[in-house]
Protein backbone atom coordinates (compact mmCIF):
# COMPACT_ATOMS: atom_id res chain seq x y z
CA UNK A 1 0.00 0.00 0.00
CA UNK A 2 2.87 2.35 0.79
CA UNK A 3 4.24 1.77 -2.73
CA UNK A 4 0.88 2.76 -4.20
CA UNK A 5 0.81 5.96 -2.17
CA UNK A 6 4.35 6.90 -3.23
CA UNK A 7 3.57 6.29 -6.91
CA UNK A 8 0.40 8.39 -6.78
CA UNK A 9 2.19 11.17 -4.86
CA UNK A 10 4.94 11.35 -7.48
CA UNK A 11 2.33 11.68 -10.22
CA UNK A 12 0.39 14.34 -8.30
CA UNK A 13 3.41 16.64 -8.14
CA UNK A 14 4.00 16.34 -11.88
CA UNK A 15 0.33 16.77 -12.83
CA UNK A 16 0.33 19.98 -10.79
CA UNK A 17 3.11 21.27 -13.06
CA UNK A 18 0.93 20.47 -16.07
CA UNK A 19 -2.02 22.33 -14.54
CA UNK A 20 0.24 25.31 -13.81
CA UNK A 21 1.40 25.32 -17.46
CA UNK A 22 -2.18 25.22 -18.75
CA UNK A 23 -3.22 27.97 -16.34
CA UNK A 24 -0.36 30.15 -17.57
CA UNK A 25 -1.50 29.62 -21.17
CA UNK A 26 -5.07 30.62 -20.32
CA UNK A 27 -3.86 33.70 -18.46
CA UNK A 28 -1.90 34.80 -21.55
CA UNK A 29 -4.61 34.13 -24.12
CA UNK A 30 -4.69 37.88 -24.95
CA UNK A 31 -0.95 38.55 -24.52
CA UNK A 32 0.59 39.86 -27.73
CA UNK A 33 3.19 37.52 -29.22
CA UNK A 34 2.77 34.84 -26.53
CA UNK A 35 3.49 31.23 -27.52
CA UNK A 36 1.57 28.42 -25.85
CA UNK A 37 3.46 25.89 -23.71
CA UNK A 38 2.70 22.18 -23.45
CA UNK A 39 3.85 19.75 -20.76
CA UNK A 40 5.22 16.46 -22.08
CA UNK A 41 5.32 13.41 -19.80
CA UNK A 42 7.70 10.46 -19.68
CA UNK A 43 7.82 7.31 -17.57
CA UNK A 44 9.90 7.30 -14.43
CA UNK A 45 12.03 4.34 -13.33
CA UNK A 46 10.25 1.04 -12.76
CA UNK A 47 11.09 -2.16 -10.92
CA UNK A 48 10.78 -5.55 -12.60
CA UNK A 49 9.73 -8.68 -10.73
CA UNK A 50 10.67 -11.94 -12.48
CA UNK A 51 8.07 -14.38 -11.20
CA UNK A 52 7.46 -16.51 -14.29
CA UNK A 53 10.59 -18.65 -14.43
CA UNK A 54 8.58 -21.87 -14.35
CA UNK A 55 6.05 -20.59 -16.87
CA UNK A 56 7.06 -22.18 -20.20
CA UNK A 57 4.01 -21.04 -22.17
CA UNK A 58 4.61 -18.71 -25.09
CA UNK A 59 3.65 -15.10 -24.42
CA UNK A 60 3.59 -11.87 -26.39
CA UNK A 61 4.36 -9.55 -23.48
CA UNK A 62 7.74 -9.34 -21.68
CA UNK A 63 8.30 -11.72 -18.81
CA UNK A 64 7.82 -10.56 -15.27
CA UNK A 65 5.84 -7.75 -13.69
CA UNK A 66 6.88 -4.12 -14.15
CA UNK A 67 5.95 -1.87 -11.26
CA UNK A 68 6.37 1.80 -12.02
CA UNK A 69 6.79 4.75 -9.69
CA UNK A 70 4.74 7.27 -11.65
CA UNK A 71 5.34 9.77 -14.45
CA UNK A 72 7.21 13.04 -14.65
CA UNK A 73 7.16 16.15 -16.81
CA UNK A 74 10.12 15.61 -19.12
CA UNK A 75 9.79 18.86 -21.09
CA UNK A 76 7.75 22.04 -21.30
CA UNK A 77 7.55 22.41 -25.07
CA UNK A 78 6.73 25.69 -26.78
CA UNK A 79 4.27 25.83 -29.66
CA UNK A 80 5.96 28.14 -32.19
CA UNK A 81 3.05 28.23 -34.63
CA UNK A 82 2.20 31.62 -36.13
CA UNK A 83 -0.49 33.54 -34.24
CA UNK A 84 -3.27 35.46 -35.92
CA UNK A 85 -2.57 39.05 -37.02
CA UNK A 86 -4.66 41.94 -35.74
CA UNK A 87 -4.76 45.24 -37.64
CA UNK A 88 -4.25 48.25 -35.36
CA UNK A 89 -3.47 51.10 -37.82
CA UNK A 90 -0.72 52.25 -35.44
CA UNK A 91 2.72 53.15 -36.80
CA UNK A 92 4.67 51.54 -33.96
CA UNK A 93 2.91 48.17 -34.09
CA UNK A 94 4.84 45.40 -35.84
CA UNK A 95 4.04 41.75 -36.43
CA UNK A 96 6.23 38.92 -37.69
CA UNK A 97 4.87 36.84 -40.54
CA UNK A 98 7.51 34.10 -40.20
CA UNK A 99 7.99 31.70 -37.32
CA UNK A 100 10.98 31.76 -34.94
CA UNK A 101 11.92 35.38 -35.62
CA UNK A 102 12.18 37.65 -32.57
CA UNK A 103 12.89 41.29 -31.76
CA UNK A 104 16.09 42.03 -29.82
CA UNK A 105 15.25 43.69 -26.51
CA UNK A 106 17.65 45.12 -23.90
CA UNK A 107 16.50 44.13 -20.41
CA UNK A 108 18.31 45.03 -17.16
CA UNK A 109 18.74 42.26 -14.60
CA UNK A 110 18.61 42.51 -10.81
CA UNK A 111 22.28 43.58 -10.74
CA UNK A 112 21.70 46.44 -13.15
CA UNK A 113 23.46 44.67 -16.03
CA UNK A 114 21.87 44.89 -19.49
CA UNK A 115 21.09 41.52 -21.08
CA UNK A 116 19.79 40.73 -24.55
CA UNK A 117 16.39 39.04 -24.53
CA UNK A 118 14.05 38.13 -27.37
CA UNK A 119 10.34 38.69 -27.92
CA UNK A 120 7.74 38.61 -30.69
CA UNK A 121 5.73 41.30 -28.92
CA UNK A 122 5.78 44.20 -31.36
CA UNK A 123 3.79 46.99 -29.72
CA UNK A 124 6.48 49.66 -29.26
CA UNK A 125 6.41 53.19 -27.85
CA UNK A 126 8.73 56.18 -27.49
CA UNK A 127 9.95 57.21 -24.05
CA UNK A 128 11.81 60.48 -23.30
CA UNK A 129 15.37 60.17 -22.03
CA UNK A 130 16.18 63.92 -21.97
CA UNK A 131 14.82 67.23 -23.25
CA UNK A 132 15.77 66.52 -26.86
CA UNK A 133 15.76 62.77 -27.34
CA UNK A 134 13.39 59.82 -27.02
CA UNK A 135 14.03 56.07 -27.11
CA UNK A 136 12.08 53.24 -28.71
CA UNK A 137 10.84 50.92 -25.94
CA UNK A 138 8.48 48.00 -25.34
CA UNK A 139 5.23 48.21 -23.42
CA UNK A 140 7.18 47.34 -20.25
CA UNK A 141 9.73 50.12 -20.88
CA UNK A 142 12.63 47.95 -22.09
CA UNK A 143 14.79 49.43 -24.86
CA UNK A 144 14.39 48.02 -28.37
CA UNK A 145 17.79 47.18 -29.87
CA UNK A 146 18.98 47.80 -33.41
CA UNK A 147 20.92 45.27 -35.49
CA UNK A 148 24.13 46.24 -33.65
CA UNK A 149 22.65 45.66 -30.21
CA UNK A 150 22.33 49.35 -29.31
CA UNK A 151 19.20 51.21 -28.13
CA UNK A 152 17.30 53.11 -30.82
CA UNK A 153 17.48 56.79 -29.82
CA UNK A 154 15.55 59.45 -31.79
CA UNK A 155 15.08 63.18 -31.77
CA UNK A 156 11.95 64.28 -29.95
CA UNK A 157 10.42 66.00 -33.01
CA UNK A 158 9.20 62.72 -34.50
CA UNK A 159 6.41 63.05 -37.05
CA UNK A 160 5.76 59.48 -38.21
CA UNK A 161 7.29 56.02 -38.67
CA UNK A 162 7.49 53.86 -41.78
CA UNK A 163 8.55 50.21 -41.98
CA UNK A 164 10.41 49.10 -45.09
CA UNK A 165 11.42 45.66 -46.24
CA UNK A 166 14.16 43.80 -44.33
CA UNK A 167 13.10 45.42 -41.05
CA UNK A 168 14.30 48.96 -41.69
CA UNK A 169 12.46 51.59 -39.63
CA UNK A 170 12.33 55.04 -41.24
CA UNK A 171 11.73 57.92 -38.81
CA UNK A 172 10.22 61.07 -40.33
CA UNK A 173 10.78 64.31 -38.43
CA UNK A 174 8.80 67.55 -38.41
CA UNK A 175 11.58 69.38 -40.29
CA UNK A 176 11.06 67.04 -43.30
CA UNK A 177 14.23 65.07 -42.57
CA UNK A 178 14.34 61.34 -42.02
CA UNK A 179 16.54 58.78 -40.29
CA UNK A 180 16.73 55.03 -40.85
CA UNK A 181 17.31 52.34 -38.23
CA UNK A 182 17.52 48.59 -38.62
CA UNK A 183 15.42 46.79 -36.04
CA UNK A 184 17.39 44.03 -34.36
CA UNK A 185 15.90 40.68 -35.36
CA UNK A 186 17.13 37.23 -34.33
CA UNK A 187 16.07 33.85 -35.68
CA UNK A 188 15.99 31.13 -33.01
CA UNK A 189 16.65 27.65 -34.40
CA UNK A 190 16.35 25.82 -31.06
CA UNK A 191 13.60 27.56 -29.06
CA UNK A 192 13.36 24.57 -26.70
CA UNK A 193 16.79 25.49 -25.32
CA UNK A 194 15.77 29.07 -24.50
CA UNK A 195 14.66 30.09 -21.00
CA UNK A 196 11.49 32.05 -20.32
CA UNK A 197 12.37 35.28 -18.52
CA UNK A 198 8.95 36.84 -18.02
CA UNK A 199 5.82 36.96 -20.13
CA UNK A 200 6.79 36.79 -23.83
CA UNK A 201 10.54 37.32 -23.25
CA UNK A 202 13.12 34.59 -23.87
CA UNK A 203 16.84 34.51 -23.07
CA UNK A 204 19.79 32.22 -23.59
CA UNK A 205 20.33 29.84 -20.66
CA UNK A 206 23.37 30.54 -18.52
CA UNK A 207 24.73 27.02 -19.07
CA UNK A 208 23.94 26.43 -22.74
CA UNK A 209 27.54 25.30 -23.33
CA UNK A 210 27.04 22.56 -20.73
CA UNK A 211 24.04 21.37 -22.75
CA UNK A 212 26.33 20.66 -25.69
CA UNK A 213 25.25 23.64 -27.80
CA UNK A 214 27.08 26.59 -29.26
CA UNK A 215 25.37 30.00 -29.37
CA UNK A 216 25.43 29.90 -33.17
CA UNK A 217 23.55 26.60 -33.08
CA UNK A 218 20.75 28.15 -31.01
CA UNK A 219 20.17 31.51 -32.69
CA UNK A 220 21.26 33.69 -35.59
CA UNK A 221 21.33 37.48 -35.56
CA UNK A 222 19.88 38.55 -38.90
CA UNK A 223 22.30 41.13 -40.24
CA UNK A 224 23.55 41.97 -43.72
CA UNK A 225 22.12 40.10 -46.67
CA UNK A 226 20.19 37.61 -44.51
CA UNK A 227 17.91 40.46 -43.42
CA UNK A 228 16.06 39.81 -46.68
CA UNK A 229 14.54 36.79 -44.89
CA UNK A 230 12.84 38.96 -42.27
CA UNK A 231 9.04 38.84 -42.43
CA UNK A 232 7.51 41.94 -40.81
CA UNK A 233 4.28 43.85 -41.29
CA UNK A 234 3.51 47.33 -39.99
CA UNK A 235 0.35 48.50 -38.18
CA UNK A 236 -0.41 44.93 -37.13
CA UNK A 237 0.18 42.80 -34.04
CA UNK A 238 0.61 39.06 -33.71
CA UNK A 239 -1.82 37.75 -31.14
CA UNK A 240 -1.28 34.80 -28.81
CA UNK A 241 -1.48 31.37 -30.46
CA UNK A 242 -3.20 29.86 -27.41
CA UNK A 243 -6.24 27.77 -28.38
CA UNK A 244 -8.61 28.41 -25.47
CA UNK A 245 -10.89 25.45 -26.28
CA UNK A 246 -7.92 23.07 -26.38
CA UNK A 247 -6.51 24.45 -23.13
CA UNK A 248 -9.83 24.04 -21.33
CA UNK A 249 -10.06 20.43 -22.56
CA UNK A 250 -6.50 19.73 -21.39
CA UNK A 251 -7.30 21.34 -18.03
CA UNK A 252 -10.31 19.08 -17.50
CA UNK A 253 -8.27 15.99 -18.39
CA UNK A 254 -5.46 17.02 -16.04
CA UNK A 255 -7.93 17.63 -13.21
CA UNK A 256 -9.49 14.19 -13.76
CA UNK A 257 -6.05 12.58 -13.65
CA UNK A 258 -5.25 14.50 -10.49
CA UNK A 259 -8.48 13.30 -8.87
CA UNK A 260 -7.73 9.69 -9.89
CA UNK A 261 -4.31 9.74 -8.22
CA UNK A 262 -5.69 11.47 -5.14
CA UNK A 263 -8.36 8.78 -4.91
CA UNK A 264 -5.66 6.09 -5.15
CA UNK A 265 -3.94 7.58 -2.10
CA UNK A 266 -7.23 7.62 -0.19
CA UNK A 267 -8.00 3.98 -1.02
CA UNK A 268 -4.47 2.88 -0.11
CA UNK A 269 -4.79 4.69 3.22
CA UNK A 270 -8.12 2.99 3.92
CA UNK A 271 -6.67 -0.45 3.13
CA UNK A 272 -3.71 0.18 5.44
CA UNK A 273 -6.19 1.11 8.14
CA UNK A 274 -8.04 -2.18 7.64
CA UNK A 275 -4.79 -4.15 7.83
CA UNK A 276 -3.79 -2.40 11.04
CA UNK A 277 -7.24 -3.06 12.46
CA UNK A 278 -6.92 -6.79 11.72
CA UNK A 279 -3.56 -6.89 13.43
Amino acid sequence: MLRTMLTATNSLNQIQKQIDTISNNIANVDTIGYKAKEARFSEMLYQEYVNTRKDTAARLTPEGIRYGVGARVSQIQTNNAQGSLKTTDRDLDFAFTKERQYFNILMPNENGEINMVYSRQGNFYVSPINDEQVMLVTAEGYAVADSNGNPIVLNDNVKSFTLRENGSLVVNYNDDTEETFQLGVTEIQLPQVMEAVSGPYLALPANFDELGYDENDILTNLVGIVRENIGLENQKLEMSNVNLSKEMTNLIQAQRTYQFNARAITIADQMMGLINGIR
